[in-house]
């Protein structure tokens, strides 16, 4: 029997406030697919896409989900099939899931799809249950089904920050993209793992683990004479002594 979701009291934080203020460099663009978009904006919203759920520091080709982004361009999917696809794939299950307790991706996960900070200790414990429960596909599920997602991104928005303009405040909050994609607990994990490690007495930093320069001697090895004899064989066919 699945554990009920645990009850937590919204505080109120300033997206759950109407506002009236000027528009300006502060304000969210919002890019939606509600109406039939040209392929330049398109090309736009996904980008937006990308940088809502994985972050400027993480804007890596290798995260980049080329199938689904063809599925969108092509009407397969919606908007909010992509960013589920996104949160669901290896990429950042690796570089967020796997580097984070579940409090701390919690949080990340709450500013990412629904576009504001947690609202107490009590919520993060309440997804964080839900998390341990019915795992990262559920979690995700869960926020994407939640009544706060669609009331303000449905399915053809890509989710924002909601206002960040604070009143009577010089400044506003600062972005979500802003927070490290992992904190002490897995900079501890490398620390015991050998990494970070430094002189007390100069500063100078040491090598990485025996392990890990044991594995790329071995590479460097293996890539050098898989090299030089490439490099043979093309030299003696080139002399007519061997026949590639």
């Amino acid at each position: 029997m699945a554990i009920p979701m645990l009850e937590y009291s919204p505080s109120t934080q300033n997206q759950r406030v109407a506002g009236y203020e000027v528009p300006g460099d502060e304000q969210p663009m919002i890019y939606s697919m509600e109406t039939l978009p040209s392929a330049g904006e398109i090309e736009v919203a996904i980008a937006a896409a990308y940088r809502q759920i994985f972050n400027e520091q993480q804007l890596l080709a290798s995260n980049r989900q080329t199938f689904l982004e063809s599925q969108l361009r092509f009407g397969q999917i919606l908007v909010r099939d992509f960013i589920r696809g996104l949160a669901l794939s290896e990429s950042f299950r690796r570089r967020n899931y796997e580097t984070n307790n579940n409090y701390r991706f919690v949080r990340m996960c709450v500013q990412r799809i629904l576009g504001r900070d947690v609202y107490s200790q009590r919520e993060e414990l309440a997804w964080s249950t839900v998390l341990a429960t019915k795992g990262l596909e559920g979690f995700i599920d869960a926020l994407l089904d939640s009544k706060e997602y669609m009331t303000n991104f449905g399915y053809d928005t890509v989710p924002y920050q909601r206002r960040r303009i604070l009143p009577q405040r010089p400044e506003g909050d600062l972005p979500f993209a802003r927070m490290p994609r992992y904190g002490k607990y897995h900079r501890q994990q490398l620390i015991s793992l050998g990494y970070f490690a430094h002189n007390e007495m100069d500063g100078v930093p040491y090598y990485p683990p025996k392990p890990v320069l044991l594995a790329a001697k071995i590479m460097t090895i293996a890539g050098a004479t898989v090299l030089g004899l490439g490099t043979m064989a093309v030299a003696l066919a080139a002399w007519g002594i061997i026949s590639l």
